[in-house]
């Protein structure tokens, strides 16, 4: 009679999860485990992106997975007892994983495997529909590959929404000897964690992406740009990489085709103008990131002067799916010019934050208080701010707005990289509108003086005001300035800086006349 096979128990090597002690968990399951003699594999998955209940454990039964969360290790002791290893009842029991509410109402395409496979397992990859894509990309031409994206209405993920078919469209039809492939993974928005939840839950997945770009626009070469704040996540993609190199799935020939991708991650110093395409590619090349003048379009000449395709992760995570399931299937998704799903992340004052995937169209109300749970602290929603640090600050009363990029752009807000921060009632806006001025003044490359000396002057006029001195005065130089910024700023870092200024004055006056505060030490 042959021994049972051994309970697969998944904890979370997720950083979000690991910060809130999985590593702790997952040795006391171990360790009561080989105390009671039970037999068990435990499976170091991603986060389901429910970070409010991490660490999340969940267990394989003949039900299906049963979650229990948050799981701390002196509870792990007790589930043993309630016989968690069949899903047994506990107060931490939540239920099976795909019922919950979150999980559930979600239309998760991008993110269908992350939480659910072991993250390095080729075989688990394939085995949840992994490659399927590359595989078909095989069969098509470069410029077939290229009609599939550009039909799908896929936008890049990373802010600007530019339309990723046309970018690809233009390296297919550039002539070169050379091409290139660049992740612009240098997340830095507040709020944001989607690119490292992808590279630490499904590393493959942004791979397969990538050699599908190559396939289509001809190149060799690609470069993954990762921000040196996410060393797991660095880890994991390293690893992910060689292990797919061994497996002949990128490198010398793709798959046997006879066709070249060799792929390499490269770690940012750190800086948040990098998130721009040419201050990349600048880094990349050994250089200070400082912002190109354009044209000419890195699509032309990026990478060392060559053809270059620069996607945000989202956008060629999205890839394969669209190629195994196909255009249409995913422009079914959404609504207007965009199309397929969003990853939200949801952070700030509230009280169930993590990702949520959705089709474009659902309102920020229902993602804040239907899933979020409104704020943590219990306290009335003031601002929500959309669309990283240089995002508009959105009123309670304008939560009803769907999320969608033109919608957003009506209301002079954008939806960038997809993170929300929330904001109750006690928010001082008017050194919310400081701070994008310092943190412009911080992070700009320089180049350019009205991002240069306009953010630093900025800085000032809203000491002034917050001091109370001349309000009138200080604030119609404060609008000249935002102008000026906008209008005449060589990229987005100065360019959308007055968004959240202007919002915070428009839509909060009040803060800019409250009774002078002394300043907090920055």
């Amino acid at each position: 009679m042959s021994a049972a096979a051994p309970v697969r128990i998944y904890v979370p090597i997720d950083a979000a999860a690991l910060s809130v002690g999985a590593e702790a968990v997952a040795r006391a399951v171990a360790s009561e485990a080989a105390e009671r003699g039970l037999a068990i594999e435990i499976v170091r998955n991603g986060t389901r992106g429910m970070l409010w209940l991490e660490p999340l454990v969940e267990v394989e039964t003949a039900e299906g997975r049963i979650a229990y969360g948050p799981v701390a290790a002196e509870d792990v002791a007790s589930l043993f007892a309630a016989d968690f290893m069949a899903g047994g009842a506990h107060a931490l029991r939540l239920g099976k994983t795909e019922e919950l509410g979150w999980m559930k109402r979600q239309q998760r395409l991008t993110f269908e495997r992350v939480g659910v496979i072991d993250p390095l397992s080729i075989a688990d990859y394939r085995a949840h529909g992994g490659f399927r894509g590359l595989e078909k990309a095989l069969r098509l031409s470069g410029a077939e590959i290229v009609a599939a994206i550009k039909a799908s209405g896929l936008r890049g993920r990373g802010g600007a929404g530019f339309p990723t078919g046309i970018k690809w469209q233009t390296v297919h039809d550039a002539r070169a000897e050379q091409k290139y492939i660049v992740c612009n993974a240098d997340e830095g928005d507040s709020g944001t964690f989607a690119d490292r939840m992808l590279f630490e839950g499904d590393p493959y997945l942004t791979i397969e992406g990538m050699a599908i770009a190559a396939l289509a626009v001809g190149a060799t070469r690609g470069y993954i740009y990762l921000r040196s704040e996410y060393p797991h996540a660095h880890r994991t993609l390293q690893r992910a990489i060689l292990k797919a190199e061994a497996a002949g799935l990128i490198g010398a020939s793709i798959l046997d085709s006879g066709q070249a991708f060799h792929l390499e991650v490269r770690l940012g110093a750190g800086a948040y103008i990098c998130g721009e395409e040419t201050s990349l590619l600048e880094s990349l090349e050994g250089k200070r990131a400082i912002v190109r003048a354009k044209p000419p379009l890195p699509a032309l000449q990026g990478l060392f002067g060559k053809p270059t395709v620069v996607n945000n992760v989202l956008s060629f995570a999205a890839v394969p799916w669209i190629l195994d399931h196909g255009a249409q299937a995913y422009a079914d998704y959404g609504m207007g010019r965009s199309r397929g799903t969003l990853p939200v992340q949801l952070g700030g004052n509230v009280r169930r934050g993590g990702l949520i995937e959705l089709a474009f169209g659902i309102s920020l109300r229902e993602i804040i208080e239907d899933m979020g749970g409104g704020t943590r602290s219990g306290r009335p929603i003031r601002a929500v701010q959309v669309g990283g640090p240089l995002g508009a600050y959105l009123t309670a009363e304008q939560l009803d707005v769907q999320m969608d990029y033109e919608a957003l752009a009506a209301m002079r807000a954008m939806l960038g990289h997809g993170g929300i921060v929330v904001f109750d009632d006690s928010v001082d806006m008017a050194r919310q509108a400081r701070f994008a001025f310092a943190f412009c003044a911080k992070e700009s490359c320089g180049k350019c003086t009205p991002c240069r000396i306009g953010a630093t002057r900025g800085v000032e006029v809203m000491d002034r005001i917050i001091a109370g001195e001349e309000r009138p005065k200080n604030i119609a130089v404060l609008r000249d300035l935002s102008k000026l910024m906008t209008d005449a700023s060589l990229c987005a870092m100065g360019g959308l800086t007055p968004m959240p200024v202007l919002s915070a004055l428009n839509h909060f006056p009040e803060d800019f006349d409250r009774p002078p505060l002394p300043l907090a030490a920055e």
